[in-house]
């Protein structure tokens, strides 16, 4: 069997199981905490998009969440480990975890401004929205 066909039947019986037993795909990809920050943004970026006020924004958060229209076409990406490293701006905001946004707003144009990362901060009460990195698009092809 070739590295390619043994990959596909790996990743095709590892979704069978996860149906079987109930998880989901992005708790077999990203693990539970990782499937727990998807699972934060799509709701995040349903209820930025259709103007409503999220639940999930820290009570001291800093973040420009923009207008209805600055989120609607996106979804969520790929959650991380917050890495300091990369973020100088949001150290000292204590995040945990960190997700890219995926797609593009509706009407977006080079020159456009659209929230391109998330950044959340774990309570007790679970997640929580402490900032969001905003990205400038260059080009549309």
């Amino acid at each position: 069997m070739t590295p390619i066909r043994r990959s596909v039947y790996g990743l095709s019986v590892g979704a069978f199981a996860a149906l079987l037993t109930g998880c989901s795909i992005d708790t077999l990809i990203w693990g539970g905490d990782g499937a727990q920050v998807i699972q934060t943004t799509e709701k995040l970026v349903s209820d930025l998009a259709s103007g409503e006020t999220s639940d999930i924004v820290c009570t001291d958060s800093v973040a420009d969440l923009g207008t209805p229209s600055d989120w609607s076409g996106l979804s969520a990406g790929e959650p991380e480990k917050f890495k300091p490293q990369y973020w100088d701006n949001q150290v000292a905001l204590d995040p945990q975890w960190s997700i890219n946004l995926e797609g593009l707003p509706e009407d977006a144009v080079p020159g456009i401004h659209y929230p391109g990362d998330v950044f959340y901060r774990d309570t007790d009460e679970g997640l929580c929205v402490i900032d969001v990195a905003w990205s400038t698009l260059v080009s549309v092809h």
